[in-house]
């Protein structure tokens, strides 16, 4: 399996690269741009491509993070507007580097109703993907249920996906800290929830998986992430490793390290687990 981290790309692409090697990574994701602005980022497409190929020999799969401020069930025709705006953005920076998937947060309908919220996002969607071409696939990354939070339980992920008139253009990313946040990746029923998560429906369109520990408990629907192995999860994440679930797709950890360097002892320890 291919397993990396979140690594940061202000000093280039391709220097991100080499870092990542260091790491004894083979995945990396990153933000195309400052995770907590909707700014759009200029950017020369051309030198992007040129970027990406003086690296296209270390064979790293990378994976870009759209920013958190963006709301895609947002009532506010104003917020709407810079959030279609900035994922198109995102997704044009993406696919100039030639990275194939973007993760983006599912919307919170702020008291408008899941319903509402769910009918808005998937308008949102549309227009996302009407305004960009590319090879980059969207991916909706599934949540911890904070607040108004959608997109919490494979049911919502299914139905947001079946309503797209460009389906195949969206897959999910599978976050473990949000699952077992939210009350979905319950390891009292193991079976019962394994069986869930592998349903072909679902599990065909999981591209990335999140690899995260959790600082709070099980159904806390608070997204606070921890050091693998050692938040609320523990030693279950060995577990849902050994499972064979999504186990052909690339691995991200996005734990809470103070530098980058960290990240080769997480990398480290996953590969122990998947050794068995």
């Amino acid at each position: 399996m291919r397993i990396g981290c979140h690594m940061s790309v202000a000093k280039g692409f391709a220097a991100m690269l080499r870092r990542a090697v260091d790491l004894d990574a083979d995945v990396v994701q990153y933000f195309p741009k400052n995770p907590k602005s909707f700014r759009v980022r200029a950017f020369d497409k051309e030198a992007f491509a040129q970027e990406a190929a003086k690296v296209q020999e270390l064979d790293i799969i990378t994976v870009c993070h759209s920013p958190y401020v963006t709301n895609l069930s947002t009532p506010k025709p104003e917020l709407r507007a810079v959030s279609i705006a900035s994922i198109v953005n995102d997704l044009e920076i993406a696919d100039a580097y030639g990275t194939p998937y973007l993760v983006v947060h599912c919307g919170k309908h702020v008291g408008e109703g899941p319903e509402t919220g769910t009918a808005t996002m998937i308008e949102v969607l549309e227009e996302v993907l009407a305004r960009v071409e590319g090879e980059t696939q969207l991916l909706l990354e599934n949540t911890a249920g904070q607040g108004t939070e959608l997109g919490r339980t494979t049911d919502e992920l299914l139905e947001i996906h079946t309503r797209l008139s460009a389906s195949e253009r969206v897959g999910f990313c599978f976050d473990t800290c949000h699952a077992y946040a939210a009350g979905q990746l319950d390891f009292s029923r193991w079976d019962e929830v394994r069986a869930e998560l592998g349903r072909p429906e679902f599990a065909a369109k999981v591209q990335v998986l999140h690899l995260n520990d959790s600082k709070m408990g099980y159904g806390a629907k608070r997204d606070r992430h921890a050091l693998l192995g050692e938040g609320e999860i523990g030693d279950n994440l060995r577990l849902f490793l050994q499972s064979g679930l999504y186990a052909d797709k690339p691995i991200v950890i996005e734990t809470p390290v103070d530098a980058e360097e960290e990240y080769r002892d997480e990398i480290r320890k996953v590969r122990g687990w998947l050794a068995g």
